[in-house]
């Protein structure tokens, strides 16, 4: 003799949209993302060490440009999370290598660079 279920619902919810990026809001999912209007010139977005990314109300909500920043940013969010970045007000430590950072600028290899240079391997993604 078979055991015979009712009619309820068996639909999955494996994939539903909780989990996905949302265009409308920006959402990351498990990262908050705050539009800001004083980033400092030139930075579109930031990823911070509380686990919060900041990204200009400049950018077109839904926009192809803040779909691939928000990218950028997750980037850096899971290096934080697995140990390879880190950063205080003095210094950004990258695969275990401190470098001094002051007024916006980060010494590497002998040379004060802008935050945000793609000179910087933890920018290369």
């Amino acid at each position: 003799m078979a055991f015979k279920l009712g009619g309820e619902n068996r639909k999955s919810n494996y994939g539903s949209t909780k989990n996905r990026f949302n265009k409308e809001d920006a959402s990351v999912p498990g990262v908050p993302v705050i539009r800001k209007n004083d980033l400092a010139k030139g930075i579109m977005a930031e990823a911070n060490i509380d686990g919060t990314i900041f990204i200009s109300d400049k950018i077109e909500p839904g926009s192809e440009e803040e779909r691939k920043i928000l990218m950028h940013e997750m980037k850096h969010m899971v290096d934080m999370k697995t140990g390879k970045l880190s950063y205080t007000d003095n210094s950004i430590t990258w695969m275990g290598e401190e470098h001094e950072r002051e007024k916006g600028k980060i010494k590497f290899e002998g040379q004060w660079l802008p935050e945000g240079s793609t000179e910087f391997p933890w920018e290369q993604h």
